[in-house]
């Protein structure tokens, strides 16, 4: 269905792990993810999504050579682009929506993504996050979450489990002494900072990210104690 000049096309819409999950297109490549009936994100920009990852890499600060990274959200695929072209070893992504996979390897999403899933270093993982988390796993040098619109902005009820003490604790855990958290939200959150203090994080701080309108989007950083 088109709705005005520069309306949505639904381009696929599928059900999902958390709900219905939609691609829509605006124009000739603009497009949108839309999760539960929640708009999650578009391709109109990814500067916010870009800067998650680098903000990470910068917080490590070059003492580890090829860190590995967990990026929480395929979404549509800046975080994982710009993951790939930098120095990274080890690059898992867990995104639990089969469509948002099968978008970027056979879909339209795919120039977005910049064929990063061929990555040798890049594998992607079909699972809930937190329940990855929690497993028997390698830790980390870094965690880059983006799989709601933040922490007071969630897709589907339960992740918010994913902000709560138990689940912050279990990213802590996942980390690498003197790793780094990035969680990416549409807003700012002193409650969500006051979060991850309480969790046990170390430096814990916001960056802004400017926007059209409204206000901007933000990546919270912390780091777990060396």
């Amino acid at each position: 269905m088109v709705v005005g000049e520069d309306g949505p096309v639904v381009v696929e819409r599928r059900d999902g792990v958390g709900g219905e999950v939609v691609l829509r297109r605006r124009g000739r490549r603009r497009y949108e993810i839309i999760a539960n009936g929640c708009f999650l994100m578009d391709t109109s920009d990814g500067r916010s999504e870009r800067l998650l990852v680098d903000a990470a890499l910068q917080a490590l600060g070059g003492a580890r050579p090829a860190p590995s990274v967990l990026i929480g959200g395929l979404g549509v695929g800046f975080s994982l682009a710009r993951a790939a072209s930098q120095a990274w070893g080890r690059i898992d992504v867990v995104e639990r929506e089969a469509a948002i996979v099968g978008w970027h390897r056979e879909g339209p999403l795919a120039e977005f993504s910049e064929g990063s899933l061929d990555d040798p270093r890049v594998t992607v993982v079909q699972d809930d996050l937190l329940d990855h988390l929690r497993r028997t796993a390698p830790p980390y040098d870094a965690l880059c979450l983006d799989i709601d619109n933040g922490p007071d902005w969630t897709v589907t009820e339960n992740n918010g489990s994913l902000y709560s003490p138990s689940g912050l604790g279990a990213c802590r855990n996942r980390l690498a002494p003197g790793g780094v958290l990035a969680v990416w939200s549409a807003q700012p959150s002193a409650a969500f900072e006051g979060a991850l203090r309480s969790a046990g994080f170390e430096r814990v701080h916001t960056l802004e990210i400017p926007v059209t309108r409204g206000v901007p989007d933000v990546v919270h950083l912390a780091h777990r104690a060396s």
